[in-house]
């Protein structure tokens, strides 16, 4: 049993309100996952950069050390913002690839990149949701889209790797209720096509499923309705992308699921005291999603 919130602000003049309604939300999940809990926020950005989202394994570690050390190896400026054992890194999009690798290679022990795109931000770690959202100051984040997750493992370790929300992909995150039946096998059919895994989670194969699936030139939406046929097992899907978010649930939908939309926002919650707390959310339209249909909300 795991939590899922999203929200995505339609009204532009809710967006500084993201992160604390974001906050709120996920706080009321705290019992569907109290072993671990992350959140993806999309802020500002532009497309002449990358922001690279850093965790370190040790809590005091010197990330400014590390940005000038990486901006010195791939001679181009890396400019990091700190948020205690995470940093989010920006480097301009032609240098982001050799900037990542350069990270992983003189980072040392317990450096892992885990998020990138232009506007999206990644954090996660062990402990309580409420917590988590604490040390990481969600409720002063701003942006126009945010999903977050909290963690009852069941199939791997509970550590910040296994949190999610993963993401494979620039401004590509996926959060995951439910459990997937032939994640091995996928996962083995996956490498051998050239992708990348580095934890043994599930929700991590989902992930990488729908990046390649767009790599081939699906649309998310198309990803979506193909991971119906190849994704085997009890799911709920949120996803964010640079502008959008969605939903889907697998064919029996046994995994709770609730939306809601105004004029202002759309938001998701795997039980609707999540919701209960947004602005306006009376008068809202509240529904359950349908089984194995693809819901996406985008800004133009």
């Amino acid at each position: 049993m795991c939590g899922i919130v999203g929200l995505f602000l339609k009204n532009r003049a809710l967006e500084p309100q993201l992160g604390g309604l974001t906050a709120t939300m996920l706080g009321t999940m705290c019992d569907r996952g109290p072993d671990s809990a992350g959140f993806a926020i999309y802020g500002s950005g532009d497309e002449g950069h990358i922001k690279l989202t850093v965790r370190s394994s040790e809590p005091d570690y010197d990330f400014n050390k590390l940005a000038e050390t990486v901006s010195h190896d791939i001679e181009s400026h890396v400019s990091p913002e700190l948020h205690g054992n995470h940093a989010v890194m920006t480097v301009a999009a032609d240098h982001a690839a050799a900037a990542e690798e350069a990270i992983e290679r003189l980072g040392g022990e317990g450096i892992e990149v885990f998020g990138r795109g232009t506007r999206m931000e990644i954090f996660k770690d062990i402990g309580r949701p409420n917590k988590v959202a604490d040390r990481f100051h969600l409720e002063q984040m701003t942006g126009s889209h945010a999903v977050g997750h909290t963690r009852m493992a069941t199939e791997s370790a509970v550590n910040a790797a296994g949190a999610h929300p993963f993401s494979t992909g620039i401004d590509q995150c996926l959060v995951h209720n439910g459990s997937l039946s032939n994640y091995n096998a996928l996962r083995r059919e996956l490498k051998r096509k050239g992708m990348e895994f580095q934890t043994q989670n599930d929700t991590e194969v989902a992930s990488v499923y729908l990046t390649w699936r767009m790599q081939q030139g699906a649309s998310l939406g198309e990803a979506l309705e193909s991971s119906l046929n190849d994704l085997d097992g009890f799911y709920t899907f949120v996803v964010g992308t640079e502008n959008g978010f969605g939903v889907l649930r697998d064919p029996i939908a046994c995994k709770p699921a609730v939306l809601a939309e105004t004029d202002d926002y759309v938001a998701f919650g795997s039980e609707y005291r999540a919701l209960a707390a947004l602005p306006g959310i009376e008068d809202a339209k509240v529904w359950e999603p349908e089984p194995a249909t693809v819901y996406f909300w985008e800004r133009s």
